[in-house]
């Protein structure tokens, strides 16, 4: 593996202004996971009976046998909590999107109905709520696509948004593959949107969140009433309007089950958490749907085939053998070792090239200090430099020098190569004539260790200027 497919960097220190609907501090989202119906039983064709998020304790799958609690359980969601939930919603006047399990939606109908009379977006959950981790991926493929087919015959139409939940490592692949699909939830990475390229095909991401859902009510560490769940949902809500203050506006993920946040020992939480959004102005509380629909306006897809960690070979080479200077080997060595998204910013790439640099030799590394020129040498004199170390040296007026000037740097630098059997190597972009000659008498009494170890540091240096001029 010499490409890392984990984007470790995402937005990273800077992430873009999201600019939400009436310049919103923060976008609060709320998702109804409805999987009553659609969860593992025998009934289904399933092999055992349904284990996850219950409240029964210790629940584990039963084979070839049903579970008359966890049935039980289910069923409460659909009978009871999906209703309280919806009254909840509709009398704040909140929308939210439903992630509805193929085959649940099918075997709810009245919900159904009450989903679209609200106006609610329905997304799929995929076609059944199980666990997809083994599943071959033809299998999961056809799923995907019979998911979809039944979606359209529950609610009209297909959906545009997807979320699998319990998915597998090809889930986001193979529901882009799919296609025709604004947006999918199946990562928990970011707090804002982002876009994802599958089969050379654009895909917008709309990240979910785990932590402040309503599972952990029956899952550990937990909560154990409404109001812990109010207190991590308010403090999740005021630490991202603050940094919506600070001029970084997020979006918050709060997801919801029928059977869960439905009973009524726990929906309190959530009334309080609606209610507490409602004293702040600049909230915006729209479906994901809207989301997608907003990010792809305001932040629409940049092609990434200048990304340095998706170039072939040759191609990075060429535009990257430079950075050390007359060392290609380095981005050689860098290319065939492991690179990711991580790498494609100027630091990133400077940690991969200068990583290269760090490992090789003490020879090796000597031979990139004696490929730099002298400073103000012959070499400048007869215009032999390259592009790169011309404009530097013009930039602290190294090509403009009196003779005098010229004949100081000249003693310098044979005394310097003389002592230390390389040329005197500074970052001159980080100083100006004056700066650059008091290191350099200051430098040439150090001794030969010490001045290897300064001058490797600032070829590093030099490199990361280099590419901080072309990448972001």
């Amino acid at each position: 593996m010499n490409r890392y497919p984990r984007d470790m960097h995402g937005y990273g220190a800077n992430p873009p202004d999201a600019n939400w609907p009436g310049k919103a501090l923060v976008a609060v989202q709320f998702v109804l996971n409805y999987e009553e119906g659609g969860e593992n039983n025998i009934l289904h064709g399933d092999g055992a009976s349904e284990a996850f998020l219950v409240d029964v304790l210790g629940a584990q799958p039963w084979p070839n046998q049903r579970h008359a609690n966890v049935e039980s359980m289910y069923e409460y969601g659909a009978r009871a909590g999906f209703w309280r939930l919806h009254r909840l919603f509709t009398d704040a006047g909140l929308p939210l999107t439903v992630y509805g399990v193929a085959t649940a939606l099918m075997r709810a109908p009245a919900q159904v109905a009450a989903m679209q009379e609200a106006g609610w977006e329905i997304a799929s959950h995929g076609l059944k709520w199980v666990q997809h981790k083994d599943m071959p991926p033809a299998e999961e493929s056809a799923q995907i696509a019979e998911a979809v087919r039944l979606h359209t015959i529950a609610t009209g139409s297909r959906p545009r948004g997807w979320y699998t939940g319990r998915s597998s490592l090809n889930t986001v692949d193979l529901v882009a593959d799919y296609g025709g699909f604004a947006y999918i939830s199946d990562t928990y990475d970011d707090d804002l949107p982002y876009w994802k390229r599958v089969g050379g095909k654009p895909q917008l991401i709309i990240p979910y969140s785990l932590s402040t859902n309503d599972m952990r009510f029956v899952t550990g560490p937990g909560f154990d009433n409404g109001e812990e769940y109010f207190t991590f949902l308010k403090d999740s809500f005021d630490c991202l309007y603050a940094e919506g203050q600070a001029g970084q506006p997020k979006m918050m993920s709060i997801g919801l089950h029928c059977r869960l946040v439905g009973q009524p020992g726990r929906v309190q939480g959530l009334r309080k958490f609606i209610d507490y959004i409602k004293l702040f102005d600049r909230v915006w509380v729209p479906t994901r749907l809207q989301i997608a629909e907003h990010w792809a306006r305001e932040h629409p897809y940049v092609p990434p085939e200048t990304f340095p960690s998706m170039l072939e070979r040759g191609e990075f080479v060429a535009r990257y053998g430079s950075i050390f200077e007359h060392s290609p080997w380095i981005a050689e060595r860098a290319w065939e070792a492991e690179m990711g998204p991580a790498n494609d910013t100027a630091i990133g790439l400077h940690f991969a090239l200068r990583s290269q640099f760090r490992m090789a030799s003490d020879a090796e590394r000597l031979d990139v200090l004696k490929a730099h020129p002298d400073l103000a040498g012959k070499l400048a004199a007869a215009k032999r430099l390259t592009a790169e170390s011309t404009a530097e040296q013009a930039s602290a007026g190294l090509d403009a020098l009196t003779d005098a000037e010229r004949a100081r740097f000249t003693a310098l630098n044979d005394a310097y190569v003389e002592k230390f059997g390389f040329p005197f190597i500074i970052a001159v972009r980080d100083h100006d004539k004056a700066s650059i000659l008091e290191n350099f008498e200051r430098r040439l009494s150090n001794t030969v260790e010490t001045e290897f170890a300064t001058a490797c540091a600032q070829v590093e240096r030099i490199a990361l200027l280099r590419l901080s001029a072309i990448l972001p």
